[in-house]
This record gives structure tokens, C-alpha cells and sequence, in this order.
């Protein structure tokens, strides 16, 4: 019998996603129009799964106060990771209530649902100690690298030094419910637990059998703040939205205002609330949250606006990401294009993102934002700064 139970490991921050992640949690982060998160329990329902474990630590409350107690049906069991100790001691904390097989399933992530049914497939037919879903990724080495032989997994690397390319973890896993005492056996290098550890321990050191399912469908992980852009891409092309489609890849809330001389350029979503003034220009790519407004004559074209943002009259905002409760001011610009973008003390080369501004800042009218540039939550600007690195968070320019 296949699982019937998923654990969904939503624990983290994603520093990486910072200033993004401040206040929220990383599967709470916008995927289009609604959180990473959403898409992830869509498809394990899907999967036919109605017993559904989230495990919350990291501002859990805004888990929590989304989702309350049932999700399209589904029930939903809330357990605590009180410390961010890694993914293993993240699924620990669901052990005195799972007591079969189950699924367990990053919550940060976009897949195609399929990944879930093949690996859920798989592990009933044949009924190993673990399977995990692979796919094939020139992106492998950022998340972990899986060498497969007859369909065994006989080594898995996360995250190698190297530039290793080839078979992908999608962060999608079937377990019987011994893979707890083999998390609660394993050494704790500067005290974090990984599952990935547990399933190269049960793959290369035991004999029991560790599967990996190949899939062709797609899978995609917000890493850093410019994958949020391609996310929505990925949603938009799947048309995995909300909203009600009013034109071939537009979708606008039936309480949103949108002037008549707005253009709307699909893939283009607009939400609940939100208003589209006189010319404006949206789209194509872009994301208009709940709330939201967007001026007269402003431009915006791959940008993803937060709930309750605004971008004022004549404004320009290209390859953009913008928290909740934004104010970008009129005659404000953001150029987009592609950029080196540092992130704490490393920089990323040839990024196509134009800026990052997090919830509840303010930039006044007149405002520059120059390529690659992250601003902070809680920033005040005043009017005409050029602002030419990132901004910490509270800062105010004068």
C-alpha cells in the first residue's frame, strides 16, 4: 500500500532570501500569487494524501495563521522545530505520530506533481528502506548530487565543492518509519542533523535499499531572491492560478480595478483589491498582489509586487521583487537587467534582477534603484536618492 501520510518540512528561513525572509518564513514567500507553500500541499492532495504533517519553526505563526487547522480538506498536524538544526531534526519532531510509511516533502519548493505519484509508485511496488525523487539538473551541486546504478542510490553528495552536474535531489522522499531511528543514531557535526546524511548512511553503509525515481517533469527551488522571478514563470506557464482569466494568460480578481486604458501584457496576475491606474503598462511576467496599486503611466514588466505595495505614477520597475506594504514612489525607476548582486559577503555574478525591496520601506519619488541592488525591510528613503548598494534593514536616507 502506498503512503498515505506526507510530512511537509517547513522549518527554515532561507537566509539566502534575505531581506525577503525577515518576517516570514521561506515557503511563505510569493510563487505568482500565493505562497511557495500552497503549490506543495496542491500536489501531495493530488497524490491522494489527506493526512498532512507540517513541520514549523522559523516564524511559524505565519504558517499557522494561513493555513489553521485543515487545507482544501486535508488535515493538518502542526509540529514545532524549535531550533533550525537542519532538515533530519526537522522530520524528528513529526516521529510520535507517524507509525507507517510516509512521504516527506521540502516545503520550499515548485515540482510537477508527478514527482510525488512516481516516488509514492515506487515505493510501494517495490517497498525499500527509502526512495527519492531525481531529476536531471545542471544544477545539481547546489542541491545535491545523486549517482544512481540500476535504479539503487549508491552515493549522494549535498551541496560538493565541485561544479557537478547530472542527477538532481528534488527534496521529494518516501520512508518507512525506521529511517527515525536512523536520524536519532547519526553523528551531529556542530550539532545539525541533514537527511540527506541519513540517506547516505542507510545508501552506502547498510544494506538496505535506498531507490531513485527519475521523472522528466519539471522542478524548481527559490534559492535566492532572483529565483522568486522564475518561479512565477514556472507558475504562469502552468497556470496555476487563482484568479479568474479574463484574456489568453491574464488573470485579474473580480474586485480589482483595472482603468480601461491600462494595458495588461500576459503572463499577468492581479489580485483581490488591487488597482491599475490610467496607462499603466503590466506585464508581461508579472504578479500585482492582494491590495496592491499600481499608478498612473507606470511601467512594470517581470516584477512580482507584494500584497499591499504600491508603485507610484510613472514609475519603471523591471526584474523586480517587492515585499509587503512597499511604497516606491512616482517618477521612481528600477532598470532591470543583469547584474552581480551581493548577498552577505559573497557576490553572485550576472543575475537578472534589478532590485529587492522588503516589506514596509519607502522610497520617495524620483528614486534611482540601480541594478543588483537589495534593500532592507523597514528602509526610509527620501526623495531623489540614487541608491547604488545594498541597503541593512531601518536604515533612512537623507
Amino acid at each position: 500500500m502506498a503512503p498515505q501520510t506526507a510530512v511537509v518540512l517547513a522549518g527554515g528561513e532561507g537566509q539566502r532570501l534575505r531581506p525577503l525572509t525577515r518576517n516570514r518564513p521561506k515557503p511563505m514567500l510569493p510563487a505568482a500569487n500565493r505562497p511557495i507553500i500552497e503549490y506543495v500541499l496542491d500536489a501531495i492532495i493530488e497524490a491522494g494524501i489527506s493526512d498532512i504533517h507540517l513541520v514549523v519553526g522559523y516564524k511559524r505563526q505565519r504558517v499557522q495563521s494561513h493555513f489553521g487547522p485543515t487545507y482544501q480538506n486535508a488535515d493538518l498536524t502542526y509540529h514545532t522545530q524549535e531550533k533550525q538544526l537542519g532538515s533530519g531534526h526537522a522530520l524528528l519532531q513529526a516521529r510520535d505520530e507517524i507509525d507507517e510509511p510516509f512521504v516527506a516533502i521540502n516545503g520550499d519548493q515548485i515540482a510537477d506533481p508527478a514527482l510525488i505519484t512516481d516516488v509514492l509508485d515506487a515505493h510501494d511496488r517495490n517497498e525499500p528502506a527509502a526512495t527519492l525523487s531525481v531529476v536531471d539538473s545542471g544544477k545539481a551541486a547546489q542541491y545535491g548530487v545523486v549517482t544512481l546504478e540500476a535504479g539503487h542510490v549508491t552515493h549522494l553528495r549535498e551541496q560538493p565543492r565541485d561544479d557537478s552536474t547530472g542527477a538532481l535531489n528534488a527534496g521529494i522522499y518516501a520512508f518507512t518509519p525506521g529511517i527515525f531511528e536512523v536520524l536519532d543514531t547519526l553523528p551531529r557535526p556542530s550539532g545539525m542533523l541533514s537527511l540527506t546524511a541519513a540517506i547516505s548512511h542507510l545508501a552506502e553503509e547498510t544494506e538496505q535499499t535506498v531507490q531513485g525515481v527519475k521523472s522528466d517533469g519539471f522542478w524548481i527551488d527559490a534559492t535566492f531572491p532572483w529565483d522568486l522571478l522564475a518561479v512565477a514563470r514556472q507558475v504562469y506557464t502552468m497556470e496555476w492560478i487563482n484568479e479568474p482569466a479574463v484574456d489568453s494568460h491574464v488573470w485579474v480578481a473580480e474586485s480589482a480595478t483595472v482603468h480601461p486604458s491600462a494595458t495588461l501584457k500576459g503572463p499577468v496576475v492581479v489580485g483581490p483589491d488591487a488597482e491599475i491606474g490610467a496607462g499603466a503598462v503590466v506585464g508581461p511576467a508579472a504578479t500585482i498582489g492582494g491590495n496592491a496599486t499600481v499608478g498612473a503611466n507606470a511601467v512594470l514588466t517581470n516584477a512580482l509586487i507584494d500584497d499591499g505595495s504600491r508603485v507610484g505614477a510613472n514609475a519603471t520597475v523591471v526584474d523586480a521583487i517587492f515585499g509587503q506594504d512597499v511604497v516606491f514612489g512616482p517618477n521612481s525607476v528600477i532598470a532591470g537587467g543583469e547584474h552581480d548582486v551581493r548577498i552577505d559577503t559573497q557576490v553572485y555574478p550576472n543575475h537578472e534582477l534589478g532590485a529587492v525591496i522588503a516589506d514596509r520601506s519607502q522610497l520617495g519619488g524620483g528614486t534611482t534603484v540601480c541594478g543588483g541592488v537589495l534593500i532592507g525591510s523597514g528602509v526610509q528613503v527620501q526623495d531623489g536618492e540614487r541608491i547604488e548598494t545594498n541597503v541593512a534593514d531601518g536604515v533612512e536616507l537623507r
